[in-house]
């Protein structure tokens, strides 16, 4: 197989799964090292942005997808009526992005900064594969420790939980309480944004 076919051939994979591809099936496919399988995506990625085209490869959650440009992401919203930032409620945002920004965390934690009863909340994203617990807290009752999952980072198009953009800090002469009440209010918006720049551009 010529290089120009084993590139597209890494075009179409990318394009038609609906998974992050990881870089070692791309080789595994190709027959190819590693090495040239990451040279055949970054040729791919200066293709697709040399002639300006509406896709462009992605690096998710380990592996590699294709999808749309993130300024072309209103134009789709007005095509497909679907919101994907309904498929969370506010209320799920909310949790979520306090675990995001400060997992591992109880959910004794989570409801102190929320003010309400999160349990269902959290519920429905352990059902949603969005959080995972990831042990239990030392101390009087041992409770869950709550973290992010893999599919929290597809679900928002992020590499990495280092990608989450930074909370503007609540001022020095708020209390504990109150900058936690003001980070998760941020962190909301940041997750909300997310979803809809990050959600729609990753969407063939």
């Amino acid at each position: 197989m010529d290089r120009d076919l084993q590139k597209r051939t890494v075009e179409a994979l990318l394009f038609l799964s609906e998974e992050p591809v990881k870089i070692d099936k791309l080789a595994t496919v190709l027959s190819i090292s590693i090495d040239e399988a990451e040279a055949l995506v970054g040729e791919l990625k200066n293709d697709l942005a040399s002639a300006r085209r509406g896709l462009q490869v992605f690096e998710v959650a380990g592996g590699y997808q294709m999808g749309t440009l993130p300024e072309l992401a209103p134009y789709i919203e007005k095509a497909f009526s679907e919101d994907v930032s309904s498929n969370l409620s506010t209320a799920a945002l909310e949790a979520l992005a306090i675990i995001a920004y400060k997992q591992p965390v109880t959910r004794i934690e989570i409801e102190s900064i929320r003010g309400v009863r999160s349990e269902h909340v959290l519920e429905n994203l352990l059902k949603r594969k969005l959080i995972k617990i990831s042990g239990r807290k030392e101390g009087p009752g041992r409770p869950l420790l709550y973290n992010t999952t893999p599919d929290f980072l597809k679900y928002f198009g992020l590499k990495e939980l280092s990608n989450l953009p930074s909370l503007e800090p609540g001022g020095d002469n708020l209390t504990a309480q109150e900058k936690d009440v003001t980070d998760t209010d941020n962190a909301e918006e940041v997750i909300t944004e997310s979803t809809d720049n990050n959600i729609n551009s990753i969407s063939n």
